[in-house]
């Protein structure tokens, strides 16, 4: 791929983004709060995401066993 080709695409996909948020029709002042707002919510979806999922996949693991009558790892 060329840089060229990757340039267009990502601003192809950044003209994609202003197009479903219709932030291309706020002023620009208005659209860097916006833009810092909606990358703040999603750092902060993909840090909780990162951090409690595996809590809760691995209990839910550990309950769906338990139910199931496989026997706990510490018994084995």
């Amino acid at each position: 791929m060329d840089v060229k080709r990757v340039k267009d695409y990502l601003y192809w996909l950044y003209y994609q983004y202003q197009l479903v948020t219709c932030s291309y029709v706020l002023e620009p002042w208005e659209q860097s709060m916006f833009h810092t707002i909606t990358v703040t919510v999603l750092a902060m979806v993909v840090y909780t995401a990162y951090v409690f999922v595996p809590i809760h996949v691995r209990l839910a693991l550990q309950f769906f066993s338990q139910i199931f009558g496989s026997q706990p790892e510490s018994a084995v």
